[in-house]
């Protein structure tokens, strides 16, 4: 009968050593797959390089201030109106580019710069220009033409925007 209760403990014993053994097995498993995971996140492709290698290196900006033929840094223009009275515009204008080959072409082309404004400038309407939409669209429309013309003589469109840095309508 103590031989049974041995033999009892022995198998149940076996049992428990198994069980141990599975456990053990299963946590080093577990233990081995979160330091790889930690391992491939802190030491794998890392997403600030992949940032830095997708989004190229921006240049400075060049501002550059588009002058009548006077020299002055402003334009000022006659606007169109509904209530019979006239109207005017006066505006200092800026080129934002990144490039000073840009910058060179638009100081020799200034003239037809400005010239080509001018009109841009003239053919608003005062009621449309008091509204930031209407002020929003004339920059946008500005910054278009000013585009157009480079992309026409030098064959890219160079700015980024342009840039009315004061704007006085009466």
């Amino acid at each position: 009968m103590a031989e049974e209760k041995a033999a009892e403990g022995a198998v149940e014993g076996g049992k428990s050593n198994k069980k141990l053994i599975i456990f053990a097995v299963i946590g080093a498993l577990l233990i081995a797959a979160i330091s790889a995971g930690t391992a491939y996140f802190l030491l794998g492709p890392s997403s600030d390089n992949a940032a830095a290698e997708a989004e190229p290196v921006r240049k400075e900006a060049i501002y550059s201030k588009v002058r009548t033929l006077g020299g002055k840094p402003s334009f000022v223009a006659t606007l169109k109106s509904t209530d019979g009275r006239r109207h005017y515009l006066r505006t200092f204008v800026e080129a934002k580019s990144r490039e000073q080959d840009v910058v060179d072409a638009l100081t020799l082309h200034m003239p037809l710069v400005v010239s080509r404004l001018n009109e841009l400038f003239s053919s608003q309407s005062f009621e449309d220009l008091q509204s930031i939409e209407g002020k929003e669209k004339l920059r946008q429309d500005s910054t278009r033409l000013v585009q157009d013309f480079l992309q026409e003589k030098i064959g890219k469109p160079g700015i980024e925007k342009i840039l009315f840095t004061d704007f006085v309508m009466q």
